[in-house]
This record gives structure tokens, C-alpha cells and sequence, in this order.
């Protein structure tokens, strides 16, 4: 079954809109989209419009001026491209049935990792927490305990304060009762 992220009505402006309000900026943009895949953009004021969720995601931050959500160092901001561009050209692409791929592979990354640039919190964890939002929601709790640390990362991400505005809060582990061989 093919089921792009992007085939969700308006997901990318809700996403912008939700990351506006993240980032604490007080006039909000009007978004709009183009094309069968929604591309978002943004109209700005003095120039061309801006096409596409990591463009425009990018000057979002750069205008709320918060230079540390694109990494701190260039070796971190390189890595926070890397995974936008991940998120759009991989899991907004992504059919259903190759999700579980895309999260065998980020689960192998973050098993040594806090955020997806190390120890920081940068726009690549609010952009790929976004986009796996919808496929976490639909996943049972067995699912999800396959990828422990997906699960760890998602729930750190998903309490990190103003992230979720517009996503339900997702259950990622029940309570485990251990045997006496697991002490």
C-alpha cells in the first residue's frame, strides 16, 4: 500500500505552522502548496517564494534567530542537512510497508545517540519527529518495542517543551515485568 507522508492533506503547512510556534514567532506565515505532492511554500516579502519543507524550514529558524537548531559546529550542521533532506527525499517517499526499513536504519543511528546531531536538539529531530508522527500513532506497542531506540529518541522529542502542538501524544512503551533471570 503506498502511503506518503505527503499525500496527508496539508501535513507540510501544519508542520511550518507548528515550528513557527515552536520557535516563538509572533506573525504567522501564510502557507500554500504546489503540485500532486503538496510541496509547501512560502511567500515572502521581498523576493521569490520559498518551495519546499527544509527551505522553508530553514529560514524559519534563521528568522526566529536560533542558529543552534542548525548545529553548532559545521560537522552538526551538515549532519542536521543530511537528515532534512533524509525526511524529504526518503521518508516522505516512503510507502508504508518500507517504513519499518527507515526505522531498522534510525534505530541503528540513534543507538548510540541523544538527537540526531549528537547531543543537541536541532530542526532535524522536530522535522523527522514529524514525519514519522503518523506512522508511530498507527504502530502497536509490540511494533514499536522493535525499535527501542527510535522509541526512546521519539518520546524524548515529543516531551521536548512546544514540539507536539498539533500531534496527539503517542503512547511508545508499556511497563515491562521482569523474571528474576533479568536481574
Amino acid at each position: 500500500m503506498f502511503c506518503p507522508i505527503s499525500a496527508v492533506p496539508n501535513m507540510a503547512p501544519r508542520e511550518l505552522s507548528a515550528l513557527e510556534k515552536f520557535l516563538g514567532l509572533k506573525k504567522p506565515h501564510k502557507y500554500s502548496t504546489q503540485g500532486v505532492k503538496k510541496v509547501p511554500v512560502l511567500q515572502i516579502n521581498s523576493g521569490p517564494p520559498l518551495v519546499g519543507l527544509g527551505t522553508i524550514a530553514c529560514h524559519l529558524v534563521k528568522e526566529a534567530k536560533r542558529p543552534d537548531l542548525l548545529g553548532d559546529s559545521a560537522e552538526s550542521r551538515a549532519v542536521v542537512q543530511q537528515w532534512i533532506e533524509h525526511r524529504v527525499t526518503k521518508l516522505d517517499r516512503c510507502r508504508k510497508d518500507d517504513v519499518k526499513t527507515f526505522l531498522k536504519d534510525l534505530d541503528h543511528y540513534l543507538q548510540d545517540m541523544v538527537y540526531l546531531a549528537g547531543n543537541h536538539f536541532t530542526l532535524a529531530d522536530i522535522l523527522i519527529y514529524y514525519g514519522i508522527h503518523p506512522f508511530m500513532v498507527d504502530m502497536a506497542i509490540h511494533e514499536k518495542e522493535q525499535f527501542v531506540n527510535v522509541t526512546r529518541w521519539f518520546d524524548h522529542v515529543q516531551h521536548y517543551p512546544g514540539v507536539q502542538h498539533h500531534l496527539p501524544l503517542v503512547t511508545v512503551l508499556r511497563n515491562r515485568i521482569y523474571t528474576s533471570r533479568h536481574h
